[in-house]
């Protein structure tokens, strides 16, 4: 793709990197606008004359697509692509590009920092100790809060992606058995795959690597809870709506599950009274901020290869296209 004038190129919502993440200069003639954050309603004024926009997680929907006539690629600075029309782009011939591949050592690492912190109890001594109960117990140590090894733990996966793969690895290594769960609802899957429910019954720790689909929105909720025979930890550094919200505080409070760790929610950031957040205070739930993907080098790789896909598209040779 070349234009006479120099390619207009908008970024709605260029906050969502950090501030020392560089974004190559794009190598061919063109206008960058960057915007910090894009409210729903400047969206349409801010993409009207742009040929390129990149955003994160500002929605672009059929309607905004109308208000911008010159519109030829959508880089999505992201893997999911929901926050994207992407049949209304493929009527109009506009282009969708998204990430892929960033991620695939920090989010590993970030789901075995909430599995190691919550099978040892990490932030309830450490916030027993900051109250002073070490000074108080009398003695080198106390026992207040569980302590389980992984090794010989079960470890299931559900997702069996790059990440799921990378997390079965990292188990492996740490003396886990690991099982990848069938497809819910799915049957025949082979026998590398161990039945979804099956899964639920048998792990110590579940962690969640799907992408947010309808097939697969709510698919931990109450029933999901009752079969989990081993009070296991349930992790998910994946999308938020996996797991009915309000059905996970009334396992952990009731003990059908032995903690939790989330980076993710339904709505974020979540207020105060967002179901996640009412768990926050509990000792055995950690809530962390969307934050597994954002190690240094995995934003800047995801910076690198944000700009491939722009270059690639103007050179005639798209790369990464979900449209």
């Amino acid at each position: 793709m070349t234009l006479a004038e120099p390619a207009r190129i908008v970024f709605l919502d260029r906050d969502t990197m950090p501030a020392d993440i560089r974004l190559r200069p794009f190598a061919f003639p063109h206008e960058l606008r960057e915007f910090g954050a894009t409210e729903p309603g400047q969206v349409a004024e801010r993409i009207s004359n742009a040929d390129i926009v990149i955003t994160n997680k500002v929605p672009i929907r059929s309607a905004e697509l109308s208000a911008a006539p010159k519109l030829r690629l959508i880089a999505i600075a992201a893997t999911g692509s929901d926050v994207v029309d992407v049949k209304a782009c493929a009527g109009r011939g506009i282009a969708v590009s998204n990430i892929r591949g960033y991620a695939v050592n920090t989010v590993p690492e970030h789901t075995f920092a909430l599995i190691l912190a919550l099978r040892r109890s990490l932030t309830a001594y450490r916030d027993s100790v900051r109250a002073g109960r070490w000074a108080e117990s009398g003695q080198f140590c106390y026992f207040d809060h569980p302590i389980n090894d992984l090794s010989g733990a079960t470890l299931g996966i559900i997702g069996d992606g790059a990440l799921g793969r990378a997390v079965a690895d990292i188990g492996r290594a740490f003396g886990m058995r690991t099982l990848f769960a069938s497809y819910k609802g799915v049957a025949g899957m082979g026998p590398l795959y161990t039945p979804f429910d099956e899964v639920l019954r048998q792990s110590d720790i579940i962690t969640l690597h799907a992408p947010l689909m309808p097939q697969t929105r709510n698919m931990i909720a109450g029933p999901e809870f009752a079969l989990m025979q081993r009070r296991p930890i349930l992790i998910n550094t994946a999308r938020g709506g996996l797991v009915d919200e309000v059905a996970l505080g009334q396992a952990l409070r009731s003990g059908q599950i032995a903690g939790a760790g989330f980076d993710v929610a339904t709505v974020e950031p979540p207020q105060a009274d967002h179901p996640l957040m009412q768990l926050a205070g509990l000792p055995n739930f950690i809530l962390t901020p969307h934050v597994a993907w954002a190690s240094r080098e995995a934003v800047q790789t995801l910076a690198d290869q944000l700009v491939d896909n722009v270059e690639a598209f103007w050179n005639g040779a798209p790369q990464n296209l979900v449209a």
